[in-house]
C-alpha cells in the first residue's frame, strides 16, 4: 500500500502545477462516484484518488485510466461522506503534467422498505417510511405490470402518490437523496389500487319511482347503493346488486332524493365512493279549477285557473294545452291561452312539471269562446220606404242585435234570434248598419259595418267647354247622395270615361273633329249609379293636318299640300323665316306660297279652323329656296394654260362649281371660296362661263355669265439668224394668222423691238450691237394691241464675226 506516499507527492506537485484539469461529478451512489475531466495534451494516463474531506491524508481508493478516457468510476466509498476527488494527468515517465480536484458527497445508504401503503382512492396511494439522517428528499419508484417505471420525489413521510391507474398492482421501492446523489433502491413491496366509482345517472319514469343506472365498472363483482330523502338524516333504502341499474318504487311524489354507490372487487375490497347525485320524482296530476275569457292588450285569451298542491318540494311548471294547438306555461296557479278567435271550441288539459319531468295530463275541460260577428250583411229594398237587413247564420249563438244609424243622426235597433231585421229607409240618405251576436262567453267583436245609400239625383247646371283641342271641361252642381260622378263621352268609334268625386271633370285624349255624346252619371259606393240622366252633345276642334308636302313650282314659288282629315274646315298655311312671313288660305288641301327670295329658309306649317275652334298646327317642314347667283364674275388669264376665276358673295350658297366650256375642251373647279384657279386652258379659244351655286342642303342654282376668250398662243421654234449689215432675223412658228406679233431683244447695253403683221412669222432687227447677250421674247398682240405677258424668254449671245453676226 503506497497510497499515502503517492497522495502526498500529488499534493506537493499540485502546488507547482497549473490547475488546468476541470473535474466534475457525473453521478454518485452510496459506494461509488462517476467523475468527468478535461483531456490534457501529452498525457499517457490519468490517476483518480478519493479521500475524505476531513482527512485528506487518508485516501480510500484510486483508479488509473488510459490517455483517451475522460470519464471513470471510483469505488470503495462510504455512504453520506464528503470526499475530495483528485485527477492527475501523467506522462510516459509517470510525471505529473496537470492536476484537478473537486469536493462532493457520496449518496446516502440504502433505505428500509416502505412501512405502510393504503389506497386513498382509486388513483392515489398513501405511503409511510423511516427517515434517513443526511437525506434532503426521497424518491419513490413505482413499476406497473407493463414494467413502466415512474418516480415521485417526496420530502417527508407519509406521502401521497397520485395519478395512478385504478385496480392496478404496483411494485414500490424508495431511495434517499442528498447533494451527492441518490441511494440504491430499497427492497420492493407490492400494492394494488381499488376500483373506480360507478358513474351514476338517474331519472324519474313516474311520480313515485326513480331509475338509477351506470356503466359497468371493469373487474367489479357487485355494487352497493344508498338512497336518502333530501333533508332526512337516515338512509331509507340500501341495495346490493350485480346489475348496472336499480328501479326504486313507492317514493313520495315531487320529492328530492340523494343517491351514491361503490363497486366491490374480486378480493372483496370496497372501491372508491361515487359522487352524490340528486333526483326528483315527478309531480302529481293537477286539477283545473276554472276556465274563462280574458282580454290582454287587445288580444282575447282563455284563462285557466289551477288547484295548486302546496306540499310539493321545489318549483312547479304548469303546462296548459288546447286541442287547437295553443299552449302556455306558468309557475303560478293560472295561465292564459292566447290568442284565441271567435266561435272556437277548445278541449283544455293541464300537466305539471318539475326537475324530473312532466306529470300525466288532467282530465279534459271543453270551453266555447265568444261568437264571431255576423258576416255578409246585405240590404234589400223590398218596398218603397222599407228595407230589410240580412246576414249569415253564426254558430254557437243565442241571439242577435242589429244597429241602424241614418245620415241625419237618427238611430234604431232590433233584437232577434233570426238572421234578418226590417227598418224604414228613404231615398237620398246614407245608412250605417252593424250586427252583434251573443252567447255565454260574451258578445262578438265589432264586425262588418254596412254602408247603404239610396240612388243619388241627376246633376243640374251641366256646362261643357273645350279647354284645348282634345279636352272638354265639364262642370255641374252637387247632387244629393252622390259620392262619385262618372262622366262618359262617346262618339262613333270610342268611349272615354272620367270618375271623380268633385263636380268638375276633364275628358282628355278626345278624337279631333268628332261629335261626342256626354252623359254625367252620379254614383255612390253602396247603391251604385243613377243611369237615367240625359245626354249632352259637343263637337271637338278640327284635326291637325298630316303628311305635309312641299313641291317647288319655280325658284320663288312652292306648293304646300296635305292629307284632308276634317269634315268642314278652313286652312291657313304659314311660312316663317329670316326674310319675313308668307301665308295663304284655302278650304281645300293645297295652297301656293309665292314671292320667296333666293337663298332663304322658311318653316312651313298648316293649321285648321272650324266652328268648334282652332286645331293644332301641323308638324313643320323646312322650305329652302335655291341659293343666289354671284352678281359679279371675273376671269383673268394667269398663264397661257391657266386662268383665275373670281366672283362676288352669293346668299345661301355654300360651295360653287365653275365651268369654262369650249369646243376644244373645258375646265372645271369645285370650291367653297370666292375664287378658283383653273388649268388646261387652250390659248386662242372662246369659252362659255357657267356656275352652279350649291346650298348646305344641296340645293343648286344655275348661273350664266359673259363668255371668255383666252389669249393668242405664244409662238414656238423661235430662232435668230445673222443677216448682212449687222442685222438679225427673228423667226418663229405661229399658232394662227389672225394675230400680230411683237419681238423684244433686251441686252445689257441696248434694247430692240420689231413687229410682224398678221400672217407673218419673222421680223428683222437692223443695227444690232454684237458682242452682247440678249433676252428674246416673241409674243402675240391682242386685238386691243396689248402684248401677251406670259410667253417664254430665250437667251442668245450675239458674237462679232467680221462683217457678219454669229449667234
Amino acid at each position: 500500500m503506497k497510497w499515502p506516499a503517492i497522495f502526498v507527492l500529488l499534493s506537493i506537485c499540485s502546488q507547482a502545477a497549473a490547475q488546468d484539469i476541470e473535474v466534475s461529478v457525473f453521478s454518485a451512489t452510496s459506494k461509488s462516484a462517476i467523475l468527468r475531466w478535461t483531456r490534457v495534451y501529452g498525457a499517457s494516463s490519468y490517476k483518480v484518488i478519493a479521500a475524505p474531506q476531513n482527512s485528506p491524508g487518508n485516501p480510500v481508493g484510486y483508479a488509473v485510466f488510459g490517455p483517451h478516457t475522460v470519464m471513470g468510476t471510483i469505488n470503495s466509498l462510504s455512504p453520506n461522506i464528503i470526499y475530495t476527488f483528485t485527477v492527475a494527468a501523467l506522462d510516459n515517465a509517470q510525471e505529473i503534467l496537470n492536476i484537478g480536484t473537486i469536493d462532493s458527497s457520496s449518496a446516502p445508504e440504502v433505505m428500509d422498505p416502505l412501512l405502510t401503503m393504503k389506497s386513498k382512492d382509486s388513483k392515489t396511494f398513501i405511503v409511510s417510511f423511516s427517515l434517513k439522517t443526511g437525506a434532503t428528499s426521497y424518491i419513490i419508484r413505482l413499476q406497473n405490470p407493463n414494467r413502466f417505471i415512474r418516480e415521485n420525489i417526496v420530502s417527508s413521510s407519509p406521502a401521497e402518490i397520485e395519478s395512478l391507474d385504478p385496480y392496478t398492482e404496483y411494485s414500490l421501492s424508495i431511495m434517499s437523496v442528498n447533494s451527492g446523489g441518490q441511494s440504491q433502491p430499497s427492497s420492493p413491496v407490492t400494492a394494488k389500487t381499488v376500483l373506480p366509482p360507478p358513474q351514476l345517472s338517474a331519472s324519474s319514469p313516474s311520480n313515485n319511482s326513480i331509475t338509477v343506472s351506470w356503466a359497468p365498472v371493469a373487474n367489479a363483482v357487485q355494487y352497493s347503493l344508498s338512497l336518502y330523502k333530501f333533508a332526512w338524516n337516515t338512509t331509507i333504502i340500501k341495495h346490493n346488486t350485480s346489475n348496472t341499474n336499480w328501479i326504486v318504487s313507492g317514493l313520495d311524489m315531487g320529492s328530492v332524493y340523494v343517491i351514491k354507490g361503490f363497486a366491490w372487487d374480486p378480493e372483496g375490497r370496497q372501491g372508491e365512493d361515487s359522487l352524490y347525485i340528486d333526483q326528483m320524482t315527478r309531480p302529481a296530476v293537477p286539477s283545473i279549477a276554472n276556465v274563462s275569457m280574458v282580454m290582454n292588450n287587445g288580444l282575447a285569451g282563455i284563462s285557466v285557473s289551477l288547484e295548486r298542491d302546496e306540499g310539493v318540494f321545489g318549483s312547479l311548471q304548469y303546462h296548459v294545452m288546447s286541442d287547437q294547438n295553443l299552449t302556455c306555461n306558468s309557475t303560478s296557479s293560472s295561465c292564459t291561452l292566447s290568442p284565441v278567435g271567435c266561435g272556437e271550441v277548445h278541449t283544455v288539459r293541464v300537466s305539471t312539471s318539475d326537475e324530473a319531468g312532466p306529470s300525466d295530463p288532467s282530465g279534459p275541460v271543453v270551453f266555447i269562446t265568444f261568437p264571431c260577428p255576423p258576416q255578409s250583411l246585405a240590404v234589400v229594398e223590398s218596398t218603397e220606404g222599407s228595407c230589410t237587413l240580412t246576414w249569415d247564420t253564426v254558430t254557437h249563438v243565442n241571439s242577435y242585435t242589429a244597429f241602424i244609424k241614418r245620415g241625419d243622426g237618427a238611430e234604431e235597433s232590433c233584437n232577434t234570434t233570426s238572421r234578418s231585421c226590417t227598418y224604414n229607409c228613404t231615398c237620398g240618405h246614407t245608412y250605417l248598419m252593424s250586427v252583434m251576436a251573443f252567447n255565454q262567453a260574451g258578445s262578438s267583436p265589432e264586425g262588418q259595418v254596412l254602408n247603404y245609400t239610396t240612388l243619388p239625383c241627376c246633376p243640374e247646371g251641366v256646362s261643357i267647354s273645350a279647354v284645348s283641342t282634345d279636352t272638354f271641361e265639364i262642370t255641374w252642381t252637387v247632387s244629393r247622395g252622390a259620392e262619385l260622378y262618372q262622366t262618359r263621352a262617346a262618339d262613333s268609334s270610342e268611349v272615354i270615361l272620367c270618375n271623380d268625386t268633385a263636380p268638375v271633370c276633364a275628358l282628355s285624349d278626345l278624337s279631333c273633329d268628332s261629335s261626342y255624346s256626354v252623359v254625367l252619371t252620379p254614383c255612390n259606393d253602396i247603391s251604385g249609379c243613377n243611369r237615367a240622366c240625359k245626354a249632352h252633345t259637343q263637337i271637338t276642334a278640327p284635326c291637325m293636318p298630316m303628311n305635309l308636302m312641299l313641291t317647288q313650282r319655280n325658284s320663288s314659288c312652292f306648293s304646300v299640300s296635305w292629307t284632308p282629315n276634317n269634315r268642314l274646315a278652313n286652312y291657313t298655311v304659314t311660312a316663317s323665316g329670316d326674310d319675313g312671313t308668307r301665308t295663304c288660305n284655302t278650304d281645300g288641301n293645297s295652297c301656293d306660297i309665292t314671292d320667296l327670295p333666293c337663298g332663304s329658309n322658311f318653316e312651313v306649317s298648316v293649321i285648321a279652323t272650324s266652328p268648334a275652334g282652332l286645331g293644332l298646327p301641323s308638324y313643320s317642314e323646312l322650305l329652302e329656296t335655291g341659293p343666289c347667283c354671284p352678281v359679279d364674275l371675273t376671269v383673268d388669264q394667269v398663264t397661257q394654260a391657266m386662268s383665275n376665276v373670281s366672283w362676288s358673295p352669293a346668299k345661301g350658297a355654300h360651295t360653287f362649281i365653275t365651268s369654262l366650256t369650249s369646243t376644244r375642251g373645258h375646265a372645271r373647279c369645285h370650291t367653297m371660296d370666292s375664287h378658283c384657279l383653273m388649268g388646261c386652258i387652250t390659248c386662242g379659244t372662246n369659252y362659255t362661263v357657267t356656275m352652279e351655286a350649291i346650298s348646305h342642303s344641296g340645293r343648286r342654282s344655275n348661273c350664266s355669265y359673259e363668255g371668255f376668250s383666252s389669249s393668242a398662243c405664244c409662238p414656238s421654234g423661235v430662232r435668230l439668224y445673222g443677216m448682212a449689215h449687222s442685222s438679225l432675223r427673228v423667226h418663229w412658228h405661229g399658232a394662227g394668222s389672225s394675230h400680230s406679233y411683237v419681238t423684244e431683244l433686251v441686252g445689257s447695253r441696248n434694247n430692240y423691238t420689231c413687229t410682224a403683221s398678221p400672217g407673218e412669222s419673222s421680223c428683222d432687227v437692223p443695227n444690232i450691237q454684237c458682242g452682247d447677250v440678249y433676252t428674246v421674247v416673241v409674243a402675240p398682240l391682242s386685238p386691243e394691241g396689248s402684248k401677251v405677258l406670259f410667253c417664254a424668254q430665250r437667251i442668245y449671245s450675239v458674237s462679232c464675226a467680221g462683217s457678219n453676226l454669229g449667234t
